[in-house]
């Protein structure tokens, strides 16, 4: 019988790799100007590289009930497609009327069901001629037959996976979620987690001298391959072999998003995949894994959990974190450590964040007063590795468990902390659930086979949770009927409710608000959505608070709820934070982190230029590092919330009135999502009651009575981005007559500056010459882009990583008046 099973089994591999032959040999290997191919034939490749190695054409993007594709190469032969690039990694299209399209200017270009353009290669256009190939590299190319040269590549823009004879330079990174692979300014190939918190470089390893791992920084040409023979070699001296080194086996680099770098191999007769070498030996030394307070623990798959009095902020994602279920007060009150003690986690430790480091000998108890009596203090780490050193830690990240480790990590916890308790227990077990976008499985330690001896108190304390579980669950739906049902109840019963149906972000009453504004006394600023008021709050917090217009705030109390807690889940460092809110009848507040450095008008205009909003006008020119950072964080913040956002949210009126800048001129976006609070329908755009925007930055199909989508922003920014660069309104752009430019001629003006390579005439006359003309130019560019017909303009995510790639340029301006 066995023998017969594996006969058939034989059978079936030999016809599926008939099949695959015949399909490849029937594939094309090239196309023309205007080739096509819809979503519904994804069966069928866009084009098969020569030796059938390789497979370009549309594949799953989620999971398997997801109906989300991308446009992408994968190896043909692989059980699970390995895909190598992907043209729309962050912006999946519809299962339906999609299309990938060669077009006949040359531009290979990616379009949703409803048309609109999610990706598009850029070659340039006047392609007529071109042809697009898929090598037996995994190469995509689109080259012109007459000369052999190639006008675009996929291997110049890698994803998460390097490929042989596939060139890694200073310009590119592999990225896979908050992970990334990159040259970093000191020449040296790294490893970075950049998260919503936080940012730090985990390989390699932090704190050890690069010299120690056989690497250099004495390295200008920045260049990193992967060769056939399985080896990765960096211009840093990083040298990397795979296991089974040797020609003739097809591998991949890839960076995952378990933050690990590896080498795979392929087994020709199965399809699956081996690691023959990985960047990090013990999984939890990348960052961020498990979140703030979060533990990784390697069991022998990565686990997350909670440490004793701590739990997880979001049960469906673990890079949120842990919270602690306690407090240990705040620097404005005198320290007493004798309210405070330490719990113990055995041979764990948190990575940086350090508040204080002894590297000479030191007591524990020395150690432990020096964290209970410090009021920043939430932890130290204390090493038993025979010279006794503390580190005293501000906050906690990076935390990894492991049974070589030399230490302990020591909570700083209130005196009557239980850490025993059940509940304090089994809350902070691990989660019992995992998020799909992250390789991160946690679940209890007995689904890996490693129950504990002490089974039966588990259980308990399982079922214990549980049922604390089921209790909430009633509560909360008890609290629902209450609030929906048509009887009265009191009004702070009522209030009760709410506070837990609100919890992301503090509810404030209008007398509260009131009495933080003086009576709406400062006014900050104004515009269609309301106005801004300066408030302190009871604990001398300055906050803005916006009085929402009327158009705002026509719907319900329950459909401006359900608004606020998506607005509350919107979290980056390039918009500004929303506290609370307040929803009392017709009083519609919201409650924002105060900026201090007003707004980008304030600083880019004269007085002269009309550059608004009232007094306090910059009398300093606006430096040129400053504007291409504020450029960047204004892209990186749309970027979010077109992409990465749970819901998809339009600012709808882009300005620099509404962004705003910090002391260090960190750009941070206003007024984002009160678009989403106007009445509006779904479908491919949204259908708003009346035009929004502000004249000279509104996109012209809000004139053309069309569902508005993400592109409107896309356009308002290359305004912004032009004016950040000219330093003036363009709405104030005359000709030599005297006569308002139009948008035509002000392309054609752009185009000019971009065929002559000559940016100076364009630049800021104020900034004398002091600015970096590569970054001028490709702001230039971005700005031309946004003013195209929306199918054609790029996305913010496409925008933000084109500016990106100009960022960490020294700044030697080349010009000088």
């Amino acid at each position: 019988m066995a023998g017969l099973v594996i006969g058939c089994l034989a059978v079936q591999l030999s016809l599926a790799s008939l099949l695959l032959c015949s399909s490849a040999s029937t594939a094309q290997h090239t196309l023309g100007t205007g080739s096509s191919l819809s979503v519904e034939d994804r069966s069928r490749p866009f084009l098969v590289s020569p030796d059938g190695t390789f497979s370009c054409g549309f594949i799953q993007a989620g999971d398997d009930g997801d109906n989300a594709f991308s446009f992408s190469v994968w190896f043909t032969a692989a059980r699970d497609g390995a895909v190598v690039w992907t043209a729309n990694p962050d912006a999946p299209v519809n299962g339906r009327g999609s299309t990938i399209s060669f077009r006949h200017d040359g531009e290979l270009a990616l379009a949703d069901t409803n048309g609109t353009t999610v990706w598009a290669s850029r070659t340039g256009g006047g392609g007529r001629g071109l042809t697009v190939s898929l090598r037996d590299t995994g190469n995509l190319v689109i080259e012109d037959p007459s000369t052999g040269r190639a006008v675009w590549q996929s291997f110049d823009r890698p994803t998460d996976t390097l490929l042989p004879s596939q060139r890694f330079t200073k310009d590119t990174k592999l990225v896979a979620g908050y992970f990334s692979l990159y040259y970093d300014n000191d020449n040296v190939l790294r490893m970075l987690y950049d998260g919503p918190e936080i940012a730090s470089i985990y390989w390699p390893l932090p704190g050890v001298s690069i010299f120690d791992f056989g690497r250099t920084n004495y390295n200008s040409s920045r260049i990193a391959i992967l060769d056939d023979a399985g080896v990765f070699r960096s211009s840093d001296r990083l040298q990397a072999q795979a296991s089974d080194m040797g020609v003739g086996v097809k591998r991949r680099l890839t960076i995952e998003q378990d933050g690990n770098l590896r080498i795979y191999s392929l087994n020709a007769s199965t399809g699956g995949w081996a690691v023959t070498w990985a960047a990090l030996s013990q999984p939890c030394q990348a960052h961020g894994l498990c979140g703030k307070n979060g533990l990784c623990v390697y069991l022998p798959s990565l686990r997350c959990s909670c440490p004793p009095g701590y739990e997880m902020i979001d049960r469906r994602d673990w890079r949120k974190g842990c919270q602690p279920m306690f407090s240990v007060g705040n620097c404005s009150q005198p320290a007493a450590p004798e309210r405070f003690k330490s719990v113990v986690v055995p041979q764990t430790d948190f990575y940086g964040y350090d508040l204080m480091f002894n590297g000479s000998s030191i007591t524990f108890e020395l150690c432990r007063n020096q964290c209970l009596s410090d009021c920043q203090c939430v932890a130290f780490s204390y090493r038993f590795d025979g010279v006794g050193r503390c580190f005293t830690k501000g906050r906690l990240f990076n935390g990894y468990t492991s049974a070589n480790f030399p230490g302990n990590i020591y909570l700083k916890v209130p005196i009557d902390f239980d850490e025993s308790s059940p509940l304090v227990s089994a809350r902070s077990a691990a989660g019992l659930t995992c998020n799909p976008n992250v390789s991160i499985v946690t679940v209890p330690a007995a689904v890996y086979g490693m129950a504990p001896r002490n089974s039966g108190k588990w259980t308990y304390l399982f079922v214990f949770a549980g049922v604390l579980g089921v209790l909430d669950l009633l509560f909360i739906a008890t609290g629902w009927w209450f609030l929906s049902s048509k009887q009265s109840i009191p009004s702070s019963l009522e209030a009760g409710y709410r506070r837990v149906m609100t919890s992301q972000f503090r509810r404030f009453t209008y007398r509260e608000l009131k009495d933080a504004t003086a009576n709406f006394k400062e006014e900050l600023g104004r515009g269609g959505s309301g106005v801004v008021y300066r408030g302190v709050l009871d604990g001398g917090k300055v906050v803005a608070v916006k009085r929402l217009a009327v158009d705002v705030t026509m719907q319900g109390d329950e459909e401006f709820w359900a608004e606020m807690t998506v607005l509350g889940r919107i979290n980056h460092m390039n918009l500004v934070r929303i506290w609370g809110f307040c929803s009392e009848r017709k009083h519609k507040l919201l409650v924002y982190e105060y900026v201090e450095n007003q707004s980008l008008d304030r600083h880019l205009f004269d007085t002269a230029e009309g550059g608004g909003g009232g007094g306090g006008i910059s009398t300093t020119t606006l430096a040129w590092k400053d504007r291409y950072k504020i450029a960047l964080g204004t892209a990186r913040g749309l970027a979010y919330l077109h992409h990465e956002c749970l819901e998809w949210v339009i600012h709808c009126d882009m300005k620099p009135e509404n962004i705003l800048l910090t002391r260090d001129f960190d750009a941070k976006i206003a007024d984002f999502g009160l678009a989403k609070l106007s009445k509006r329908d779904g479908g491919a755009g949204m259908e708003l009651t009346h035009m929004r925007g502000t004249s000279g930055y509104m996109a012209p199909e809000w004139a053309l009575n069309v569902p508005i989508n993400a592109k409107v922003d896309v356009y308002s920014f290359g305004i912004v981005l032009l004016e950040i660069v000219v330093g003036s309104r363009v709405a104030d752009q005359r000709t030599e007559a005297g006569e308002r430019l139009q948008l035509p001629q002000i392309a054609q003006a752009l185009r000019h500056v971009l065929d002559s390579g000559d940016v100076r005439s364009l630049v800021d006359a104020r900034l004398q010459g002091q600015f970096n003309p590569r970054q001028a130019m490709e702001m230039v560019r971005i700005s031309l882009a946004c003013m195209e017909d929306r199918n054609s303009r790029p996305t913010m995510d496409d925008i933000a990583k084109a500016l990106t790639a100009f960022d960490d340029e020294d700044e030697h301006p080349a010009y000088r008046s």
